[in-house]
């Protein structure tokens, strides 16, 4: 998933800051734009005494809403979605130093590498990129001025310490950020999308402000992607740092095999010996499910020798299952072998003509 303002009080806020008159020749500094988005946000003290936000908000993603999720985050980068103790949630995700997930069927936490990783800890912001971007190993540069969502903005290119980049643009008249744009994968396997999040509706909590609408907008197309809007939002909550890890329960031997094949992903020999070694020694256990979920997640963290070979031995395993043949036939494709993944998607038709998956699979492959 997939996944975080009165008007009135920017207005006020805008008295009180002088604009800078530019043309593209006549810039204020990287540095100059980061003291006045500071002072806008509410001063360099009450920005830096905020130590933890939670926020309260209504996620929704075109007809799929969530009306009562929340976030928590807490210095210096430990984040949450929801109650990471409630293991009743279907997905959880969190970062408490590294970046994890949960999945409460089959009941695994997996801990995620590269664009699921990056999503997670880009994310555990306590305010936003400009705030201690020296500190964090961000480089920041202004690429000019132009307008953004109606508005006249400063155009900044961020390039965090792991190389995301995204542009940033600060309202030149209160200072404050009202949009980004970047380029990333909406969903596992997608094509990379530009676009743009549109922020506003800055309110002021303990003497910070803080955006209560966000939304994300394709920029091909226009499209709403989701928007967030913020119901309440409370500064400063105690919290353990335990409270932003991954729920703590007694595993089952499935559910143990399961996450040591994940740990495994990248050594296809080491997936396969673990593999076969479970099943031998628990011939009554039923592991088509679970493999299948977890072969997934092995392909989205893009090791696909060790997915492509588990896969095809569950499928191996479970000749008359239709989605085992699907699982591998995605998992070819994700590789960048259509022929194999077409030869999959069949023989999954084959078992059960009615499965959409399967056949929408071959159909993108046309």
């Amino acid at each position: 998933m997939s996944k975080g303002r009165f008007f009135s009080v920017v207005f006020c806020l805008c008295a009180t800051v002088t604009p800078i008159s530019y043309s593209q020749n006549n810039l204020p500094s990287v540095d100059e734009i980061v003291e006045r988005h500071i002072a806008a946000l509410g001063g360099r003290a009450n920005v830096e005494a905020v130590h933890s936000v939670v926020q309260y908000f209504e996620y929704r993603e075109g007809s799929f809403v969530i009306p009562d999720a929340f976030i928590a985050r807490m210095r210096p980068f430990y984040k949450t979605i929801g109650d990471p103790k409630d293991k009743s949630v279907d997905v959880n995700e969190g970062y408490d130093g590294s970046a994890w997930e949960y999945y409460a069927d089959p009941g695994v936490v997996l801990r995620t590498v590269g664009a699921a990783a990056a999503a997670a800890r880009h994310g555990t912001e306590i305010i936003d990129s400009l705030v201690d971007y020296k500190r964090l190993g961000t480089r920041i540069e202004i690429i000019g001025a132009e307008p953004f969502d109606g508005r006249r903005a400063y155009k900044l290119h961020v390039t965090f310490a792991d190389n995301f980049e995204k542009d940033l643009f600060v309202d030149d008249q209160s200072f404050l950020i009202i949009g980004d744009r970047r380029s990333a994968p909406i969903h596992a396997f997608g094509a990379s999308i530009s676009s743009e999040n549109r922020i506003g509706n800055y309110r002021s909590v303990n003497g910070v402000l803080f955006p209560y609408q966000i939304r994300e907008i394709e920029i091909a197309t226009g499209t709403e992607l989701n928007a967030n809007t913020v119901r309440s939002l409370v500064v400063n909550r105690e919290f353990d740092r335990s409270f932003f890890s991954p729920p703590q329960f007694e595993r089952t031997l499935l559910q143990q095999m399961l996450e040591q094949l994940y740990m495994e992903r990248t050594d296809a020999v080491c997936v396969m010996w673990t593999y076969r070694g479970f099943r031998a020694a628990n011939p009554i256990v039923d592991t088509r499910a679970g493999v299948e979920f977890i072969g997934y997640q092995m392909v989205k963290m893009s090791d696909y020798q060790g997915a492509t070979e588990l896969l095809a031995a569950n499928a191996a395993d479970y000749p008359h299952s239709a989605s085992a043949q699907f699982g591998l036939g995605r998992a070819y494709k994700a590789a960048g072998d259509p022929e194999k993944a077409r030869e999959h998607f069949k023989k999954a038709m084959e078992i059960d003509p009615g499965f959409k998956k399967a056949k929408d699979g071959l159909n993108a492959l046309r």
